[in-house]
């Protein structure tokens, strides 16, 4: 079965700002096989199945279907609670068909609204002119019908035939069906509100669900240990030794049967000392807010990135075995953080439901630069091909990841960017 062309549904509506009044151009004719679906999506073939059950004559939808198919219908106007559109039937005159449908109240809208902005992956897929089960369920569960049945439809027309519907207003149920094939938008200005207030009020709402997921910060401490100390009189403390290089042999430890790698307890001690004396001459200790895993993935990621030598794989067990982790998961973090520190840790091992905003506008940014469609999950978008993904931080930047092919084994790559085309160019050239 060929695809059936989507119909043209740019908009001539007044401007202004409530976006609440939108005209389709008429669809030329086309051609149908018998027992083919006149919608292509499951949400356009449940409003002409709506249309079904209001009606009890076969017949009249059959001519409804023949006359849309025909082309017969003129351009569409879609206002909250109505479908209007001139029907050239049999006579020379149009008549004018109407199909009123019951709109949401503020306390519907309310309901659902909130529903949906606590899964920000129904937002996403509205942006991309589709319409999931879920939303539909998440609807229901809300107390919301958000497609309609028989009893929510209410034909009207001005020719003289009586029939509910008559053949001329299933012609403009089976042509908004098309409508809302390739814009679910139409079927939510029917119950009441347009697109962009939608978006708006989405957005806002998702940003404060998110803003309440967040785990807050830790509390600081309340007493700066420079206050502390202050009335000690403490000399200034000198600054700390370099980390003495070691072009030759190692400097001599003992050799201790069980014992924890000299050169690894070196690193950990020096580094200790290093934030000590920071925190004696600033008061502040800039990764005390760490974790024990954070902390260990800095530890690695200061070593030298040429090559992982005999000091350096002992540290990374050494770490990997206090942490619970393997020195593959340090390894792969250590990238992360050296990507974009503990960001760059939390945008490897934490997904997360991105607020309305650079998020929806990335794929369209990514296909008007002639890159592939990418799959959204959450903050990652996939490339088909499932080698390459780029994920949103909370820090407004994308990272790029790689991956083997249908591996699922997605490793930090290349240096993050705030424009995702940037980003993704970034890591095909790396």
């Amino acid at each position: 079965m060929s695809p059936r062309p989507a119909p043209r549904t740019a908009p001539r509506s007044r401007p202004g700002p409530d976006d609440l009044r939108r005209t389709f151009e008429a669809v030329p004719a086309r051609t149908s096989a018998d027992g083919e679906p006149f919608a292509d999506s499951w949400w356009g073939r449940a409003w002409v199945a709506a249309l079904e059950s209001l009606s009890m004559d076969e017949a009249r939808l059959a001519r409804g279907r023949t006359y849309a198919d025909g082309g017969h219908v003129a351009a569409i106007t879609v206002t909250p609670g109505r479908v209007v559109a001139y029907v050239h039937g049999s006579r020379p005159r149009p008549y004018r068909a109407e199909l009123r449908l019951r709109t949401f109240t503020d306390t519907g809208w309310d309901a659902l609204l909130d529903a949906v902005a606590a899964r920000p992956g129904h937002l996403s897929a509205l942006l991309a002119k589709e319409m999931p089960h879920s939303l539909a369920e998440t609807a229901q569960e809300a107390d919301i019908r958000l497609l309609p049945a028989a009893g929510d439809l209410d034909p009207s027309c001005s020719c003289p035939d009586h029939g509910r519907p008559c053949k001329h207003v299933a012609a403009l149920c089976f042509q908004t069906a098309r409508l809302l094939d390739s814009d679910p938008f139409v079927l939510l200005l029917m119950r009441g509100r347009g697109e962009r207030e939608l978006l708006d009020e989405l957005g806002r709402r998702n940003a404060e669900h998110s803003a309440r997921e967040r785990p807050a910060a830790s509390a600081a401490p309340s007493v700066a240990a420079g206050a502390a100390l202050a009335d000690r009189f403490l000399p200034p403390l000198p600054l700390p030794l370099p980390v003495p290089p070691h072009p030759g042999q190692p400097p001599s430890y003992p050799d201790l049967p069980g014992a924890r790698d000299p050169l690894g307890l070196d690193h950990l001690a020096t580094d200790a000392a290093a934030r000590a004396h920071g925190l004696l001459t600033t008061g502040r200790d800039p990764l005390a807010g760490l974790t024990a895993w954070q902390d260990a993935v800095r530890l690695a990621a200061a070593r030298p990135t040429a090559g992982l030598t005999a000091t350096t794989r002992a540290l990374y067990r050494e770490l990997a075995y206090a942490t619970g982790r393997t020195t593959t998961d340090l390894a792969r973090a250590v990238a992360a953080w050296r990507q974009g520190d503990a960001e760059g840790l939390t945008v490897l091992e934490t997904p997360w439901d991105p607020p309305a905003g650079p998020f929806d506008r990335a794929r369209p940014a990514l296909a008007a630069a002639d890159f592939p469609r990418f799959q959204p999950w959450r903050n990652h978008l996939t490339h088909p091909g499932g080698a390459l993904q780029l994920r949103f931080g909370h820090d407004g930047r994308w990272y790029g990841y790689e991956s083997d092919p249908g591996a699922d084994d997605w490793w930090p790559r290349a240096t993050p960017d705030t424009d995702p085309v940037s980003a993704l160019e970034a890591l095909l050239g790396g």
